[in-house]
């Protein structure tokens, strides 16, 4: 029997530890109502937490860059896992508005060695041919984490939100550590070079060559700027999205078990989004599938400001806003295409931390709208319309040439 490529195994550890990480953020929305109503605290007040969260991305994203091309994935996510949990555990204990902030600073720099800039270069390390249809597999590791949210509202029907986020903490430690062992930095470690091939066969083939670009000259490209733009505007609005979508569904008279179910559905249909999008931009112009790719967003998000008056609405929505989520696992092959590994993990780091500038005012954005406008409508319509900007980014770009 041939042996597995230890690269998939990589792939494998990579998915669960996403699916881990993403059925938090997806499961923050099902908290809104409980501590609000505890504390009395604002929908404002409560989104500035996720925005909090953001940091992981933001400040401690480009360090954790740095660290994994010098120190390699295994330390990061073993050391990341756990102060995730411990953060989680104190979340269990907060009784004031400063200790809810603070343990989501904890979390955050937990989260920023566990995800996308740590787990894309874990596994884009492994890959190059094939780079697109890995990343897009570990990506449905996010999506996956949607099944999560009806599971975390019967954990807080059942046993209060204080002793949810307490059970969250402890599943971090017990399946995310042992996880990261998994993880090895690189295929020369056991022979290979990227995809499984030998040192012989890429020598007989020169377009197996990789270009590499250290950070200095990435930054002087126009590939690098393209990037991160659009993809600032497109997780700006998924933050919103998510973090907003059960309060939206309320405010329009949805019950909670139903806007839980739409919370639910759509990260698990963007596993489709990323496997298939992933895999076309192994074959396709990854630009141009990019920029399909916003425009699905663009219209999913004007077909969900107007659910209200045409129900029917909320079909394409849940059919066009997951499959956008395709754009995850397209960025890092882009990257990975363009600039190779050598500083891979600091590209990714910087871009993780400029795109979440924007990031972090989603959230808040979508929550002021709520207070102040007594409903959703016209922040929903502003994001829709910055798509349009990403598009023409990606339409711009010439793709490298071997």
């Amino acid at each position: 029997m041939k042996k597995i490529y230890y690269g998939w195994w990589v792939v494998f550890a990579c998915f669960f530890i996403y699916f881990l990480i993403s059925s938090t953020v997806f499961s923050f929305t099902a908290f809104f109502e409980p501590i609000s109503k505890e504390f009395g605290w604002s929908y404002t007040q409560i989104s500035i937490a996720a925005s909090i969260r953001g940091l992981e991305l933001g400040l401690f994203g480009p360090i954790m860059g740095f660290l994994v091309d010098r120190f390699g994935a295994r330390k990061l996510l073993f050391f990341g896992t756990l102060t995730m949990g411990i953060g989680f555990v104190l979340l269990g204990r907060v009784y004031s508005l400063i200790m809810f902030y603070s343990a989501f600073i904890v979390i955050a720099f937990g989260m920023s060695a566990c995800v996308e800039t740590v787990l894309t270069a874990a596994v884009a390390n492994w890959f190059k041919k094939d780079v697109g249809k890995a990343l897009g597999i570990i990506s449905a590791g996010v999506g996956a984490g949607g099944l999560s949210v009806p599971i975390i509202i019967s954990l807080i029907n059942s046993f209060h939100w204080r002793t949810t986020f307490m059970i969250i903490g402890f599943g971090m430690w017990l399946f995310g550590i042992p996880l990261s062992f998994i993880v090895r930095r690189s295929p020369e470690q056991y022979g290979y070079l990227a995809d499984g091939t030998t040192a012989e066969t890429q020598a007989a083939s020169s377009k197996d060559q990789d270009r590499e670009v250290i950070l200095k000259e990435a930054l002087k490209t126009r590939i690098f700027w393209h990037v991160c733009i659009a993809e600032a505007i497109r997780v700006m609005v998924m933050i919103a999205l998510i973090t907003h979508v059960i309060p939206y569904l309320n405010s329009l008279g949805t019950s909670r078990s139903r806007a839980s179910l739409v919370a639910a559905l759509i990260p698990v249909f963007s596993i489709v989004g990323r496997l298939v999008f992933g895999w076309l931009g192994d074959i396709f112009n990854k630009y141009h599938v990019m920029a399909l790719v916003y425009f699905m967003a663009g219209v999913s998000l004007l077909a969900f400001a107007y659910i209200q008056q045409m129900a029917w609405l909320i079909i394409p929505f849940l059919i066009l806003f997951p499959l956008s989520w395709g754009a995850q696992p397209l960025r890092g092959a882009i990257i990975r295409e363009y600039f190779g590994r050598t500083s891979l993990g600091r590209i990714l780091g910087i871009i993780a931390g400029i795109t979440s500038i924007v990031r972090i005012l989603g959230p808040i954005l979508a929550g002021l709208a709520y207070d102040t406008f007594g409903h959703y409508r016209f922040i929903w319509l502003f994001f829709a319309g910055t798509f349009a900007i990403s598009i023409l980014l990606m339409l711009k770009v010439k793709p490298y040439q071997k």
